[in-house]
C-alpha cells in the first residue's frame, strides 16, 4: 500500500463524460514508492497542482487533501494531461529517491545466464552494462551523477530510469518489473 502519491492531473469539476448531476472532483496520481496509478477523490475545499505530494495512506488523521482513494487505474485510464505530466513527475520522484536507484545500479543482477537487469533500461546495451558492472567492483556508486562520471557510456541515467518506469506503467504485458509494483 502506498502512503504518498504525486498529483498528475486535477479535475475540480470531475470527469466531463460523467453524467451525474453533481460531479465529484477527481485527481489522478502516481504512488511515491511503488509507482501505482490512482484515481483519487480530493476534499471539496482543496486545490491541487501537478506534482503535489499528498498523503493517501490508512491514517485518516493525516489525510489533509484527499478524501479517499477511489480506485487503482491502468495507464490507459489516465487523462491525456496525466500522461503528458507523467515523465516530469517520474523524474521528480527519481531525484527525491535517488538512493533507491543508486542501489539498483549497485545491486542489479543477472535475470538469466544471458540477460541482466541493467539491459532492461532503454538505450543501455551490453557494453555499457559490462562497464557498469566492472566499475561497481571497484566500489559502490554513491549517486546517479557518480554512475555517469565513472561510466562514460552511461548518459543521462535519470532519463533511462524514467523511460523504464513509464514503459512498465504503459505496457501491461511487460514481463519484467524493476520498479513498478503490479
Amino acid at each position: 500500500m502506498e502512503d504518498y502519491a504525486r498529483i498528475l492531473d486535477y479535475l475540480p469539476q470531475g470527469l466531463p463524460d460523467d453524467r451525474k448531476f453533481k460531479r465529484e472532483p477527481i485527481a489522478y496520481a502516481l504512488g511515491d514508492d511503488q509507482f501505482k496509478l490512482f484515481e483519487l477523490v480530493p476534499k471539496s475545499d482543496i486545490n491541487l497542482a501537478v506534482g503535489d505530494k499528498v498523503y493517501i495512506g490508512k491514517d485518516l488523521n493525516l489525510r489533509q487533501e484527499i478524501l479517499h482513494v477511489k480506485r487503482r487505474i491502468s495507464y490507459n485510464e489516465l487523462t491525456n494531461a496525466s500522461q503528458s505530466e507523467l515523465p516530469f513527475v517520474v523524474m521528480d520522484l527519481i531525484r527525491a529517491h535517488e538512493e533507491r536507484f543508486v542501489r539498483f545500479f549497485n545491486e542489479s543482477q543477472a535475470i538469466t545466464t544471458r540477460f541482466h537487469m541493467l539491459e532492461l533500461l532503454p538505450g543501455l546495451g551490453k557494453k555499457t552494462m559490462w562497464s557498469i558492472i566492472e566499475e561497481r567492483k571497484k566500489g559502490p556508486f554513491k549517486s546517479l551523477k557518480d554512475v555517469e562520471d565513472r561510466v562514460p557510456m552511461a548518459h543521462q541515467v535519470e532519463k533511462l530510469l524514467a523511460k523504464r518506469i513509464e514503459e512498465e506503467l504503459s505496457n501491461p504485458t511487460e514481463k519484467y518489473h524493476l520498479f513498478v509494483m503490479r
